[in-house]
C-alpha cells in the first residue's frame, strides 16, 4: 500500500471522501447523449469560482466608503482607481471581475433555456428546478449590490431608482424602502450595507442553494435531450444501460467547454472589456454625484427585459407599484413551470407545434424586451414593450392550455437516442435568426 493511499484511507476513516466522490462523480451515470446545451452547466461552477477568487483579491484594496476625501472624490470610487491603476495586476482582475458578472449570466440564461427546451422542471425534478429559479433571483440580488459598489454614476442613480421602486409598495413601501437603503437617500449607509450582503451574505446563501441544486440533481438523475428516464432500465449490476459515468466521460467533455468559454473570456478583458457600454457603462467611469441625474438611466443588460415590463406598465393613480408586481411577476413565473407545464412529453423533440411556436414568440419577446430595456423611453417603444410583455406572460400563464396534450408526430423512445446533429444546427441556426432579427427591429424602432 502506498503512501498515498493510506493517506486516503486515514481520511476515509474520518471523513466520507471516497464515497462522496463515487456518488457525485465516478459513479453518477448520466445519460449518453448529452450536446453541447449541457455545457452550461458546468461553466456556471467555473463563473462562480472566477467571481469568488477574483471578488476575493478586489476586496483587499476596496473601501466601501461614499465620503469624499481631501481631493472631493468619494473614497470608493477612488478606491476602484487605485485598483485599476496603481496595484500590481489590479486592472485585470476587476475587469475579469465586470466580465464574469455579464458571462455569469449569458451561461445561466442558457442553462435555463436548456431546461425549458428539454424539460428538465418537469416530474421528478421540480425541486432541482426551484433551488435553480431560487439560484438566479440570488444572482440577481448579488448584482444589483454589486453594481452599487464602483460608486459611479450609474451605479448611484441605478441604485436610487431601483430601490425607490419598493417606496410604491402599498403601506410598507416607504418604511421598505429607508430599511433597504439604511437612510432616507441613497448614501454611504447604503454602500456598506451593500457591500456587505455582495461580499458575505449572499454569497453564504448561493453556495448553499449551488449545493442544493447538485444534491437534488444527483438525487434524481440528470435529464437528457430525449427526456428519456435512464433510471427504468437497469443491467444486473444496477448501472442504467444508458447511462455513462461523469467521470471521465464527461468531465473531459467539459474541458472542450471550458477552453471556449475561455478564450472567449479572454478576447473580451483583454480587448473590450467595456463590451460598447454594456459591461461597464461609460457614466460609470464618472464619480457619483447626487446633484448631477444622468440623462438616461438603465440597468445592467442582464435586468433590461424585467426593467423593460417595469416601465411597459402605466401608473396608476400615481403609484408605480403594478409594474413592480409585474416585474417581480415574471421572474417568480419562472419557478412554477413544472406545474404550468400539461404536455405528456419533455423534450421539445418529441412536442407539438403549439409549444415550439410559442417558445419562439418567447424568444423574440425577451430579447426584444431586452434591448428597449436599455433603450430611452418613448411612446412607440413603450407600445412595443407592452405587447413584448403580455406575449412573454401569456407563455407562462397559457402554458396549462397550449401544452395539453400538445405532442408532436415522432413517438418518445423508449431509450436515448443519438443526437441529431443536423436537428440541432437547425434550432441554433433559428435562435441566432431570431436574436438577430428582434435586436434589428427594436433598434430601428
Amino acid at each position: 500500500m502506498t503512501k498515498g493511499q493510506k493517506l486516503l484511507n486515514w481520511v476515509d476513516e474520518r471523513f466520507p471522501l471516497s464515497s462522496m466522490l463515487k456518488e457525485h462523480v465516478t459513479e453518477y451515470y448520466a445519460p449518453k447523449n448529452f450536446n453541447f446545451w449541457y455545457f452550461f452547466g458546468s461553466l456556471a461552477m467555473l463563473v462562480l469560482v472566477i467571481q469568488i477568487v477574483t471578488g476575493i483579491f478586489l476586496t483587499m484594496n476596496y473601501k466601501p466608503d461614499g465620503t469624499l476625501n481631501g481631493a472631493g472624490i468619494p473614497v470608493a470610487f477612488a478606491s476602484v482607481e487605485y485598483i485599476m491603476r496603481d496595484v500590481a495586476g489590479g486592472w485585470i482582475i476587476r475587469y475579469m471581475h465586470s466580465t464574469g458578472a455579464s458571462m455569469f449570466f449569458v451561461v445561466v440564461y442558457l442553462h435555463m433555456f436548456r431546461g425549458l427546451i428539454y424539460g428538465s422542471y418537469k416530474q421528478p425534478r421540480e425541486l432541482v428546478w426551484v433551488f435553480g429559479t431560487l439560484i438566479f433571483l440570488c444572482l440577481m440580488a448579488e448584482a444589483f449590490m454589486g453594481y452599487l459598489l464602483p460608486w459611479g454614476q450609474m451605479s448611484f442613480w441605478g441604485a436610487q431608482v431601483i430601490v425607490n421602486l419598493f417606496g410604491s409598495i402599498p403601506v410598507i413601501g416607504p418604511d421598505l424602502s429607508v430599511w433597504i437603503r439604511g437612510d432616507y437617500v441613497v448614501s454611504d449607509a447604503t454602500l456598506n450595507r451593500f457591500f456587505a450582503l455582495h461580499v458575505i451574505a449572499v454569497p453564504l446563501v448561493l453556495l448553499a442553494l449551488v449545493v442544493a441544486h447538485l444534491i437534488a440533481l444527483h438525487e434524481v438523475g440528470s435529464n437528457n435531450p430525449d427526456g428519456v428516464e435512464i433510471k427504468k432500465l437497469k443491467d444486473d449490476k444496477g448501472i442504467p444501460l444508458d447511462g455513462i459515468p461523469f467521470h471521465p466521460y464527461y468531465t473531459v467533455k467539459d474541458v472542450l467547454g471550458v477552453v471556449v468559454f475561455l478564450i472567449v473570456f479572454s478576447a473580451i478583458v483583454f480587448f473590450m472589456p467595456e463590451m460598447g457600454g454594456y459591461f461597464l457603462e461609460k457614466p460609470n467611469f464618472d464619480q457619483a454625484d447626487p446633484l448631477k441625474t444622468p440623462p438616461h438611466i438603465a440597468p445592467v443588460w442582464y435586468f433590461t427585459p424585467f426593467y423593460a415590463i417595469l416601465r411597459a406598465i402605466p401608473s396608476f393613480l400615481g403609484t408605480q407599484v403594478w409594474g413592480v408586481i409585474a416585474m417581480g411577476a415574471a421572474v417568480v413565473l419562472i419557478a412554477f413551470l413544472p406545474w404550468l407545464d400539461r404536455s405528456p412529453v419533455k423534450s421539445i423533440r418529441y412536442r407539438g407545434p403549439k409549444f415550439k411556436f410559442m417558445l419562439v414568440l418567447f424568444i423574440v419577446s425577451f430579447i426584444g424586451l431586452g434591448i428597449l430595456g436599455a433603450l430611452p423611453s418613448t411612446n412607440a417603444r413603450t407600445v412595443i414593450a407592452q405587447v413584448l410583455s403580455f406575449i412573454y406572460f401569456v407563455f407562462f400563464l397559457g402554458m396549462p392550455f397550449y401544452t395539453k396534450n400538445d405532442v408532436g408526430s415522432i413517438p418518445v423512445p423508449t431509450r436515448v437516442t443519438d443526437t441529431n446533429a443536423k436537428r440541432q444546427i437547425r434550432f441554433a441556426v433559428l435562435v441566432v435568426v431570431t436574436v438577430v432579427a428582434a435586436a434589428v427591429f427594436a433598434m430601428n424602432v
